[in-house]
């Protein structure tokens, strides 16, 4: 019996380390300056705005954001949050995103059961641009796009990887074979993608006037998609650091406390 196990746990060694070896051929991602990086890192409003708008403009016509709803972004520390209106659901510019990017949703009627179609609002989650599985996979070469609420979370170094990516298309070595459906990205895992270049120059127009380079609207998609995986990352950033300060403090007084009970004791 333990034979068995011990030769049953040698294969699957060997199977991880074909697979880990497989997925080590990708080029190890660039690192970016993150505004929202390190302990007192936080999100750029202004990047974030333009990060949504290349979700929005290119991202969305593949990836869905199923665990997102539009009321997300008016929320603090969101791309669309306004101290105005605390409640997000109360937010007009945030009310006008959701009524425009989906016209029809499905729901039940409340007095009859009945089905029907209502506008979106701001409590409904961002729409998935396929029915199912199957139709994605057909309208994208077999390959079904990933979901992107927690796409961030998801990979090693994801920021900089998703950067990488998305910027890190080039035409395919002499020798490497592909079909017309696959495109070469050194930073992908086996380099072959299905996914075409999304990002080219001047893809969107930014409303702040930033150029619209490949390499800006990566990274602010990038960041947007960071947000969106953990939307309340800048107040556990500031919840940590109060919680560190009032710990240390909290020792100090201690100490002093320590010092001034026993001062007069031999030790």
């Amino acid at each position: 019996m333990l034979r068995k196990t011990l030769a049953f746990a040698a294969v699957v060694g060997l199977l991880t380390a074909g697979v880990a070896l497989a997925a080590g051929d990708a080029k190890h991602p660039h690192k970016q300056a993150w505004s929202f990086a390190g302990p007192l890192g936080k999100f750029d409003q202004a990047e974030l705005q333009r990060g949504f708008k290349v979700y929005k403009e290119v991202c969305a016509a593949c990836h869905s954001l199923s665990m997102m709803s539009f009321r997300n972004l008016g929320e603090k520390h969101g791309p669309f949050y306004d101290p105005e209106f605390p409640n997000p659901n109360d937010n007009p510019y945030v009310k006008a995103i959701a009524a425009d990017w989906v016209l029809q949703v499905n729901d039940i009627d409340g007095e009859t059961g009945d089905p029907i179609k209502r506008p979106a609002t701001t409590a409904d989650r961002f729409p998935n641009p396929y029915p199912n599985s199957v139709a994605a996979a057909a309208g994208n070469g077999g390959a079904v796009p990933p979901d992107l609420s927690v796409i961030i979370k998801a990979r090693h170094d994801g920021a900089n990887y998703v950067y990488s990516l998305l910027t890190g298309y080039s035409a395919a070595p002499a020798g490497v074979q592909k079909t017309p459906a696959q495109h070469y990205n050194e930073y992908f895992p086996g380099h072959l993608i299905a996914m075409p270049p999304p990002l080219t120059v001047n893809k969107v127009t930014f409303d702040d006037n930033t150029v619209a380079s490949v390499k800006n609207q990566a990274k602010a998609v990038t960041a947007f998609l960071a947000w969106a995986s953990e939307p309340k990352q800048t107040e556990r950033k500031q919840t940590g650091l109060a919680v560190m300060i009032y710990l240390i403090l909290l020792s100090l007084l201690v100490y002093a406390s320590y010092r001034r009970v026993w001062r007069n004791e031999s030790h």
